[in-house]
């Protein structure tokens, strides 16, 4: 069907929600945004779902999450008695409809016959990761869109390790969301019957003890931190879920001196005083800086809604607060946690860093100095989980950190996803750590460039929304592939690594596997250890380009990277 007839599809739903009925006909008249709701069904990959709160099939609302939460219904129905039994727990944040698209995901399960563990309030995504693995329900929901503006919300689902749904079984769930096309024939259960037959429990703080006490595992000098325990800090959790354990947290971990920034404690879905509640970038830190300033804090720390992404600003002698990019604040955590492990006698022989392919290669430099291996996967936290689980399986690793440069990281895999609590609480004991030698968290970036070499990285993303987005994406995709650079900003290109063949290509004719699964990604490997990728995001209309350089001074990494940057923009 064309994009009208899927309107008038909903404008002919007798049954139609009424809220959904009114925002319909406030759109009436506007094609463009009809077109853009109707044109296609929400996509819904390996991350589940993600858009714009709305209505139509391309928006998120409480019949696409129906559906989302149908296809994991009937993905469930093939499994074992004993797997379907085990359950879903799920969790939501703090945005515009998180509860409700949370209730009626449980509904549908409801009706299948399936057991939900639903929290009674908003928590974190780590925490629902946690609970997965913590019950050994076989999956879970949250209901977030993470850092994205306020208009959007989100559907991701967990696997029974506590990592996001593996490819091979999103994939299937995939088909069976798209099998159930009828969004307003999907039948819900009523919920206080599931009550009474326990189909549903709701969990609270059983969970949150549960996980602070595996908190305590995260942290490496007990007496460091004791000594350093009136450290200063001032924390956001911009307006979300990190409110709800952030300072339990961090008073468990003896820390007496954490602030709260008021205004962005309030649970507001309008993230009212930030454009975007995103802690990469410098906008969210403005009040964090300001409560800074007052008090004299030595670090700054924001989480996003979700909390599954931590940010940081380092207090330096002048009294200004210098931003850490997400490469950094991983940088400075890799070492510590080497280097005390080390210090401690307890860095194992097999031990292993898990990170993306567009993260920094400082943490390739710093492992190997260590003895310990860097593995690299595709992006997605879901791929640093399965490695996780692939070395609890085999017994060949032992995990002892991954990362994301998208400010997302985890310590102890008591959780499978990025994790900004268990994040928050390291970057404060390696803060206590640099002031022990009277240094600061950027001081100690500065001595890791001294040892290995000044690294410096930058993303630039790429916008293509509306109804032609996708489609021009593809396009600019195949263009990059049928015409791969000999040459950027005048460095000889020696590799292309292409992981949609799965194939790298060598300058001297020789081609090697990349041994990972296939995904939509080139990389470009330079002559003067300079490395590109592209890759189009899979939760945003963008196309994301990667770039990161080395040299001898920070200097002849700026020019170096300027220039590069230059010639990604020359490319659209």
């Amino acid at each position: 069907m064309n994009w009208q007839d899927n309107y008038q599809t909903w404008v002919d739903c007798p049954a139609m929600d009424l809220t959904l009925k009114a925002q319909l006909k406030a759109l009436k008249n506007d094609a463009q945004q009809l077109e853009d709701a109707f044109y296609a069904p929400l996509e819904f990959g390996t991350a589940g779902m993600r858009g714009v709160i709305g209505p139509g099939i391309n928006r998120m609302n409480i019949y696409t999450v129906r559906q989302a939460a149908e296809g994991l219904a009937r993905f469930m129905d093939t499994l074992t008695a004993e797997q379907k039994q085990r359950g879903v727990a799920i969790s939501f944040d703090s945005r515009y409809n998180s509860s409700l698209f949370a209730t009626e995901a449980a509904r549908v399960l409801g009706y299948h016959q399936i057991p939900v563990y639903l929290f009674d309030s908003l928590r974190p995504t780590p925490e629902l990761s946690f609970t997965v693995r913590y019950l050994q329900t076989y999956a879970g929901i949250m209901i977030t869109a993470s850092h994205n503006p306020a208009q959007y919300n989100g559907f991701k689902i967990y696997g029974p390790d506590g990592g996001q749904m593996p490819p091979q079984e999103s994939d299937q769930i995939t088909q069976y969301v798209r099998q159930a096309s009828d969004l307003f024939a999907i039948k819900v259960a009523d919920i206080h019957e599931m009550r009474q037959n326990k189909l549903l429990q709701l969990l609270g703080e059983d969970i949150d003890q549960a996980y602070l006490q595996q908190l305590q595992s995260v942290t490496i000098d007990q007496n460091l931190l004791q000594k350093y325990s009136d450290l200063k800090f001032v924390y956001t959790p911009l307006h979300g879920t990190g409110k709800m354990l952030a300072g339990r947290a961090f008073s468990q971990a003896g820390f007496t001196q954490m602030q709260l920034v008021k205004e962005q404690a309030i649970l507001d879905p309008e993230f009212a005083t930030v454009q975007f509640p995103n802690p990469e970038f410098a906008e969210t830190f403005n009040l964090a800086i300001r409560d800074g300033n007052k008090t004299a804090a030595d670090v700054l720390i924001a989480t996003d809604p979700d909390a599954d992404r931590l940010g940081a600003a380092v207090r330096q002698p002048s009294g200004k607060y210098q931003l850490m990019t997400g490469n950094q604040i991983a940088s400075v955590l890799l070492e510590y946690i080497l280097s005390a492990k080390k210090r401690n006698q307890s860095l194992p022989a097999n031990g292993a860093v898990v990170k993306s392919i567009v993260s920094t290669e400082l943490a390739a430099k710093i492992a190997a100095a260590y003895g310990v291996k860097m593995i690299n996967v595709l992006t997605g936290f879901k791929f640093i989980a399965e490695k996780i689980q692939q070395f609890q399986d085999q017994g060949n690793y032992q995990f002892l950190f991954g990362f994301e440069e998208s400010y997302g990281y985890l310590i102890q895999p008591f959780v499978r996803d990025k994790d900004a609590i268990q994040a928050s609480l390291l970057l404060a004991e390696v803060a206590a750590y640099y002031k022990s030698q009277g240094k600061t968290l950027y001081d100690g970036i500065q001595d890791l460039y001294q040892k290995y070499g000044y690294f410096k990285e930058q993303t630039i993303s790429k916008t293509f929304s509306g109804v032609n987005g996708a489609q021009k994406m593809a396009q600019l995709m195949a263009q990059f592939r049928k015409s791969e650079p000999q040459e950027i900003n005048g460095t000889p290109v020696q590799s292309v690594q292409d992981f949609q063949s799965g194939i790298q290509k060598n300058v001297d004719g020789t081609t090697s596997s990349l041994g990972l699964p296939r995904a939509n990604v080139l990389k470009f490997l330079l002559a003067d250890e300079t490395w590109i990728a592209v890759r189009p995001s899979g939760t945003e209309p963008k196309i994301k380009n990667y770039v990161g350089v080395t040299a001898a001074n920070q200097a002849a990494a700026d020019e170096k990277l300027a220039a590069y940057v230059e010639a990604i923009n020359s490319w659209y």
